[in-house]
């Protein structure tokens, strides 16, 4: 008997993507395309969603790549601007599970703790959740185990009557190896059939 749906908050109810922003700071794309793959990576930024300190991340860089020093500062400087909105279709279907009442309704994302709180004020529907365990806070981050392991210790949640939305396949992954059910978050419209399907919506 499913009882309780999870879902992550960038990529799945929250549109973030730094091109917002770098599209402007470093215009031609190929230099842009480096910028990403080789100063401020994607495991450079999910070791802040693991707790690491904007500050020092940001510091570390600019010592390693001096020449970058304008672009690197640039990224968390303008962080703000990366957030696109919400994904209006994906929110809908919260506000109807919502609406229903026949599910908890919790979050699990893998997000800076010191950047949160603005979304938190940006976005009335993250108020909508039971309760969300966001990474940074944490010290740790998904796909390891501990991090689904606390959001199902802190709400006494039962995996196997528990359902997890990402649109990362590994997060997924993570969520199934400690017996949640996942579902891989690939639009609206899938998201739907499925929960229909689950029985979650009618």
């Amino acid at each position: 008997m499913l009882n309780t749906i999870i879902f992550d908050l960038g990529g799945v109810l929250i549109d973030w993507n730094p091109e917002y922003v770098f599209r402007e700071v470093i215009p031609d794309g190929a230099r842009r395309h480096y910028f990403f793959e080789n100063i401020c990576t994607h495991d450079w930024n999910v070791e802040q969603d693991a707790g690491r300190p904007l500050a020092l991340a940001t510091e570390m860089l600019v010592s390693e790549h001096p020449d970058w020093e304008p672009e690197i500062r640039a990224y968390y400087g303008r962080w703000e601007e990366m957030l696109g909105g919400p994904i209006h279709e994906t929110v809908d279907l919260l506000s109807e599970l919502r609406a229903r009442q026949q599910h908890r309704l919790l979050a699990l994302t893998n997000w800076s703790g010191e950047t949160f709180p603005v979304a938190l004020s940006k976005y009335d529907f993250l108020h909508w959740f039971e309760g969300i365990v966001v990474s940074g806070d944490e010290k740790t981050r998904k796909p390891f185990a501990d991090i689904y392991e606390i959001l199902l210790r802190r709400y006494e949640v039962n995996p196997s009557q528990a359902v997890f939305i990402d649109d990362s396949l590994k997060n997924v992954e993570g969520a199934e190896a400690v017996g949640i059910r996942g579902i891989h978050f690939q639009g609206a419209s899938h998201l739907r059939n499925t929960l229909k399907s689950l029985g979650a919506l009618a």
